[in-house]
C-alpha cells in the first residue's frame, strides 16, 4: 500500500536527495562551484529581468538534469552487476543530457554576456 502524502516528509526526502548529491556527485559539487558564484556576480549586471531569469534558468537546469543522470546511473549499478552494453548506453544518454544542458547554459551565458558587452 503507498504511503500517505505528507509535505514535510517528501520535502526531507528532497533535501536528503540534494545531500546525496552533494555528498557523492563530484560533477554536481563542480557545478554548484561553479553555478553559485555565476548567479551571483549575474545580479550585479545591468540586464533585464528576463535575461536575469533566463540566466538562473538555464543554471538550475544544469542541476536538475545532472541530479536525474545522477540518479539513473545509481539505478544502472543497481540492477546491473556486470557490465552491460545496454547499461552503457543509458549512462551514455544521461550523460549527453548533462552536456546538453550545459552547452544550452553556455550558450545562453555567452549571448546575454555579449550583448552586455556589446552595448558598452
Amino acid at each position: 500500500m503507498k504511503p500517505k502524502y505528507h509535505l514535510f516528509k517528501n520535502t526531507k526526502y528532497a533535501l536528503d536527495g540534494m545531500k546525496a548529491l552533494i555528498k557523492n556527485e563530484k560533477a554536481f559539487r563542480l557545478e554548484l562551484m561553479i553555478i553559485i558564484p555565476a548567479l551571483i556576480l549575474s545580479f550585479f549586471l545591468k540586464i533585464s529581468l528576463t535575461q536575469h531569469l533566463f540566466l538562473i534558468c538555464v543554471s538550475i537546469l544544469v542541476l536538475i538534469v545532472e541530479a536525474l543522470n545522477s540518479a539513473l546511473e545509481a539505478c544502472v549499478d543497481l540492477t546491473c552487476e556486470k557490465w552491460h552494453e545496454k547499461a552503457k548506453i543509458a549512462k551514455d544518454c544521461a550523460s549527453a543530457a548533462v552536456f546538453l544542458s550545459i552547452c544550452l547554459a553556455v550558450v545562453v551565458w555567452i549571448y546575454i554576456l555579449g550583448n552586455l558587452w556589446i552595448k558598452n
